[in-house]
């Protein structure tokens, strides 16, 4: 299935990652449970924040851990979803299953650190303009290709990037009501500025006309790649496969044009989605508001008497 029945149950499933994410798992309910009787007033977390918690959790290990991570490593398109699944759909899932006493207690610790520096980071467009420039900086070809090469830094990079996903989609997720950087327009006008500015970097490569990706194209780079996925000696998979067009239904010009096009399609599903849920949020609120004005209290000399009331 995709070539993955070429890979032994370990390079596909990556048991170090699956146990850091189980560990990831019991620490959750460990603290939503014995330990909010100590730290949030014995607060029930709902059964919807948990399953949002571990459904982010699992997309987060099939696209850092599971088979998307080792397809992303043989087809571009598969690059994109696990960038999608990691960036766009994990963080907001994770941070709405994290109850709101646990984000205060992180705020309050960051506050108390020297990590307050980094506030600048946290305003809205700046949060926008980092995350999406990260993403677009790391598709640069030769960029891109020098990070699939040296572990440590795709390592760095993808944390710094998810940390700038959750800036980003603080904004959007508000998992502080109380400390919201925006409401209505504001959002929304927040959402156009992230679809637009992923759009150049997906224009690019959705139109362009030769292989931009050594990773994917050049068969001795990608199985210097492949290391990220698989232990040892790679080199082997040159003779057994080739390259990674062995795997690939698409030649590497038409994965990349797909790839491409998944990233774009997935992040409007997305933000379109969000701007819909913003904007009735919204529009409701609004006819509220002013359902409330027009109740106007009655004067207490037009109130009826009281001998009034009792006929």
């Amino acid at each position: 299935m995709l070539g993955l029945e070429y890979f032994t149950f370990t390079q596909v499933w990556s048991p170090i990652v699956l146990a850091l994410v189980l560990l990831i798992t019991a620490g959750y309910f460990v603290l939503i449970g014995p330990l909010s009787e100590k730290y949030g007033q014995g607060e029930k977390v709902s059964l919807n924040r948990r399953l949002l918690f571990l459904l982010g959790l699992a997309l987060l290990y099939m696209a850092q851990g599971g088979p998307v991570e080792l397809l992303g490593h043989i087809m571009f398109s598969f690059h994109m979803i696990s960038m999608a699944l990691s960036y766009l759909l994990a963080p907001p899932l994770l941070m709405l299953g994290i109850p709101v006493w646990v984000w205060r207690g992180i705020v309050s610790l960051l506050r108390k650190s020297p990590l307050r520096t980094l506030k600048f980071f946290t305003h809205p467009v700046v949060a926008a303009i980092v995350f999406n420039g990260l993403f677009s900086f790391y598709h640069i070809p030769v960029i891109h290709d020098y990070v699939m090469l040296h572990f440590g830094v795709h390592r760095l990079y993808y944390v710094v990037l998810f940390i700038a996903s959750v800036m980003m989609w603080w904004t959007l997720v508000d998992p502080l009501p109380d400390m919201a950087a925006g409401k209505g327009v504001k959002k929304i006008g927040f959402i156009f500025l992230n679809m637009v500015l992923l759009t150049p970097a997906c224009g690019l490569i959705i139109f362009a006309t030769d292989p931009l990706y050594a990773t994917y194209s050049d068969p001795v780079v990608w199985s210097k790649a492949m290391g990220y996925c698989i232990p040892g000696d790679t080199t082997m998979l040159l003779s057994q496969f080739g390259g990674p067009q062995f795997f690939g239904y698409l030649e590497p010009v038409v994965d990349q044009q797909v790839g491409g096009i998944l990233m774009k399609f997935i992040q409007e599903i997305i933000f379109a989605s969000m701007l819909a849920y913003v904007f009735f949020h919204w529009y409701r609120q609004e006819n509220r508001s002013e359902d409330d004005e027009e109740i106007v209290p009655v004067p207490e000399e037009y109130a009826p008497s009281s001998e009034l009331k009792q006929i």
